[in-house]
């Protein structure tokens, strides 16, 4: 008689809880599988059971290859889910040689996958002049409004057009507003300078310089206030860039030209009250991101932007996972073999 009471309250409690919501499982990604995007469930390392959404969307600095490279990074070596949205054109391919409204008014981007921001940690955005439709700038204004971390890269500060984001009833520029700097011009002469990264001294304990020894790329340096002017005051400057007279990283400086910031961290409020840090760099083209420096200054700011920068280590892994061969920045895509691409090709 025991034994059938036992099993019964066995099969009870098995009933019972089939009903109940499971709580998710830290090594499950928490995005379905899709040929739309990419996922890369997280390993061993502190951003276990966190996740990182990564927006690829421009056409020039080779984002679709880069968003990639540094989402398997931060899973494989970190712990981090990741998940890589693209612009997508209208075969679902990864299309960079898109049109952006400027160019073609009946432009409208497609980034599918962005209602996945709702319960993602941390956004990574690398957009360049798009346009998309309301109910996906939606999910961009309420992630504004959530009080989770953004970073921005490069382009990010000119990321989008007839961007409708409005606080107390006023229209907010992006770059200006919330990342703390809009693209004005080339600093650095566009395709002929290079960068060198110098950080700034008094900054040079903050969490993100940790382990940062030597950041250089063949990307320009952005000129983001006017003329005689300086960083908004609530930007903490960790980086300047130097422009050199080459694109290679012995080049000489280029003494025309002084050094102007190109990585900073800032706070941004939207319209529930909620803080939320920032981390914008204006290098990060593909090919940037072949040195170290810039990879580990990214993965660094990851980690402060959550919060963890106690788990910021000096040495830790920075490799990156697998080929990563990236194609010159530009728009001369026949030239540089820049063509569509399903999302797997690069997965």
């Amino acid at each position: 008689m025991a034994s059938i009471t036992r099993i019964l309250f066995i099969a009870w409690t098995v009933f019972a809880l089939a009903g109940q919501p499971r709580s998710a499982d830290a090594r499950e990604h928490p995005v379905p599988e899709s040929p739309l995007w990419l996922t890369f469930p997280g390993g061993e390392g502190p951003g276990a059971g966190k996740h990182i959404v990564l927006i690829a969307a421009d056409q020039e600095y080779r984002s679709e290859h880069s968003m990639p490279m540094l989402a398997k990074l931060l899973a494989k070596h970190h712990g981090f889910h990741c998940t890589v949205l693209f612009s997508l054109n209208a075969n679902n391919e990864v299309d960079p040689t898109q049109k952006i409204r400027w160019e073609d008014k009946s432009v409208t981007h497609n980034i599918p996958g962005l209602q996945h921001l709702k319960s993602c940690d941390l956004l990574i955005l690398f957009s360049r002049l798009i346009s998309l439709p309301p109910e996906q700038l939606g999910h961009i204004y309420d992630y504004l409004d959530s009080g989770k971390p953004i970073i921005g890269i490069r382009t990010a500060n000119h990321g989008f057009i007839e961007f409708d984001y409005k606080k107390e009833g006023k229209k907010i520029d992006f770059g200006e507003g919330v990342l703390g700097g809009s693209f004005r011009n080339h600093h650095g002469r566009w395709q002929q300078d290079s960068t060198r990264g110098i950080i700034v001294e008094r900054n040079r304990n903050h969490p993100i310089l940790k382990g940062v020894k030597d950041v250089w790329g063949t990307s320009d340096v952005y000129r983001t206030y006017p003329e005689g002017g300086h960083l908004p005051e609530e930007c903490v400057p960790l980086l300047e860039g130097q422009p050199l007279v080459g694109r290679k990283p012995d080049d000489a400086p280029n003494r025309e030209l002084i050094p102007l910031p190109i990585a900073w961290v800032k706070n941004w409020i939207g319209n529930t009250g909620k803080t939320a840090r920032v981390f914008h760099v204006t290098m990060g083209s593909a090919q940037d991101f072949q040195s170290e420096g810039l990879r580990r200054l990214t993965v660094n700011a990851a980690y402060w932007s959550l919060g963890m920068e106690a788990d910021i280590e000096e040495e830790s892994c920075m490799e990156i996972v697998g080929k990563y061969n990236p194609p010159d920045s530009g728009f001369a895509y026949k030239e540089l073999s820049i063509v569509p691409h399903k999302p797997s090709f690069f997965q």
